[in-house]
């Protein structure tokens, strides 16, 4: 479990295919120098563990699952990735709770200074845009981002100076792909709404979950 607050930046130095998997090295020599083999580490959102330590970097074995699903799949040697350690029971919980399961890819539409902050539009694909809300949390490559607007398939977020400068925001190139993954309370909803109307089958699951908040409360009078 992670808390959506990126701890620092490391650098791919490695991303070697293997079979169907990657086994990346990570460069980030100020990181986590109390971890150990087998420490769960979310890479850009998506969770892995580290399986060697090796001259201030750590390497990991991703899946193919995992590549499929994620933008790990397109990480190559010099580029930056978002870190941060699995979160202890004693740690405070300052962002939102962020498993590390990426639920789809989305791709940044817009950039746009406001006073501030800056203004960030990500598109969604449809089974994300589902369980996201205004004023909601959302993690954007691994970031605990706060729900802007939503509209046109995707939303906003605005971005504060120091999580910009602390993460890879600010150089994501304009339609270049962010793991995203939603707030697990928003799934755990849903799943209960579907069952309260005995509706956990596929069907279900296309309706957003607005909707069958709706049906539920309206129901409930």
């Amino acid at each position: 479990m992670f808390t959506g607050l990126i701890e620092c930046e490391g650098v791919i130095t490695r991303a070697d295919r293997v079979g169907g998997g990657m086994r990346l090295e990570v460069y980030a020599p100020e990181f986590g120098r109390d971890m150990q083999i087998g420490d769960s580490i979310a890479v850009d959102g998506a969770q892995v563990k580290v399986v060697k330590f090796i001259r201030g970097a750590f390497l990991t074995d991703v899946d193919a699952d995992t590549l499929g699903g994620t933008t790990l799949g397109t990480l190559e040697q010099g580029q930056k990735v978002n870190l941060e350690r699995a979160l202890r029971l004693s740690d405070r919980l300052a962002g939102h709770l962020v498993a590390g399961h990426v639920d789809g890819i989305g791709h940044l539409e817009m950039r746009q200074p406001a006073g501030k902050f800056t203004v960030y539009q990500f598109q969604a694909p449809p089974e994300v845009m589902r369980f996201v809300v205004e004023k909601g949390s959302i993690a954007v490559d691994g970031i605990s981002l706060t729900v802007g607007k939503l509209g046109g398939g995707g939303f906003t977020a605005a971005v504060v100076p120091q999580v910009e400068s602390s993460t890879t925001l600010k150089d994501k190139a304009i339609g270049g792909g962010a793991n995203l993954e939603v707030d697990m309370l928003a799934k755990y909803i849903e799943r209960f709404v579907s069952g309260y109307h005995g509706e956990a089958d596929s069907s279900s699951h296309r309706r957003g979950l607005g909707e069958m908040l709706r049906e539920f409360t309206e129901g409930g009078r």
